[in-house]
């Protein structure tokens, strides 16, 4: 008897009725396994992406020449001309790489910034809305902190120059966007859009596997959703 009061005890705790669901975790366990799986998230992105090859060896993210130019570099890759072209933009992705290490500090910032009425947007919005908190909080000093250094090192290829001019007036045609007429501003802009591509991608996979997840917290937040 003993033996099957324990089992019937073990199915009733099993049971959906008497699981632990997310409305029952304390809001404060909720926030901080959030942020724990956003500070993981952040680092991996930034370990990636911040690294030689971090960008140029990574087709998702991998920074070309934008619009109309990028169909005509291609165009002059096939016809044997494209040594300028792959200078430029091998010096592009590796500005970007130089670039994103800088992203680590102000995305930790911005997820210790994390309110509980952030937390539970986030927890009730879609697969995406971690990354979009962070993006929507932390990309302008993202954006102030990566031009400089985006800046310094296109400055130092002669051809960034070149492209600038040649950009310029692409974009008095409506070939290409006015943000995208100065190399430094392009380079930023597709950083940052690398950057938080992949911190989306740590997210989903942490949705999808909470086990994936680093803290335990997190593992239960996300596994409770």
């Amino acid at each position: 008897m003993p033996r099957l009061i324990s089992l019937l005890l073990c199915l009733l705790l099993s049971s959906p009725s008497f699981a632990l669901s997310l409305a029952e975790l304390s809001q404060g366990d909720a926030a901080s396994g959030l942020k724990q799986a956003l500070n993981q998230g952040a680092k991996a992105a930034v370990a990636q992406l911040g690294r030689p090859g971090g960008f140029s060896s990574d087709p998702q993210v991998r920074i070309g020449l934008p619009g109309k130019l990028g169909k005509a570099a291609r165009t002059m890759k096939l016809m044997g001309m494209g040594a300028q072209v792959e200078q430029l933009e091998a010096s592009m992705n590796q500005a970007a790489e130089a670039a994103v290490p800088q992203a680590q500090a102000l995305l930790l910032q911005a997820v210790q910034n994390m309110t509980l009425q952030d937390a539970k947007a986030i927890l009730a919005g879609p697969q995406d809305s971690a990354t979009r908190y962070l993006d929507k909080s932390s990309r302008e000093q993202l954006r102030s902190r990566f031009l400089p250094i985006v800046r310094q090192a296109t400055q130092q290829v002669g051809l960034a120059q070149q492209y600038n001019a040649f950009a310029g007036q692409a974009a008095s045609f409506g070939v290409i966007d006015a943000q995208s007429a100065q190399i430094e501003n392009y380079v930023t802009e597709q950083a940052l859009n690398g950057l938080f591509k992949i911190i989306a991608e740590q997210e989903a996979g942490i949705r999808r596997n909470p086990a994936q997840a680093a803290g335990s917290l997190a593992r239960k937040v996300f596994g409770l959703q």
